[in-house]
């Protein structure tokens, strides 16, 4: 297992103890937690279930019906 070293300010680390503390974990794991939920590959659960969920809610083809045409874009 890999171990790393990090510093952050007085008032970040006073608020992160506190969260800590409050959820019963220590702070390497919290840590950990953080960095893993930063590297997930998907979308969470609650956001993958957000597309469709309101009926009413116009589709993209409804969305662009009253847009201009787009502007020519210049050559580069």
């Amino acid at each position: 297992m890999g171990q790393i070293t990090i510093y952050i300010d007085d008032e970040t680390e006073r608020r992160m103890k506190r969260i800590v503390h409050s959820q019963h974990i220590s702070q390497s794991r919290w840590v950990a937690e953080l960095i893993r939920d930063r590297l997930r590959n998907q979308w969470p659960d609650s956001v993958q279930h957000i597309p469709g969920s309101w009926k009413d809610a116009p589709t993209a083809e409804e969305l662009r019906a009253d847009l201009d045409q787009d502007s020519s874009r210049e050559k580069l």
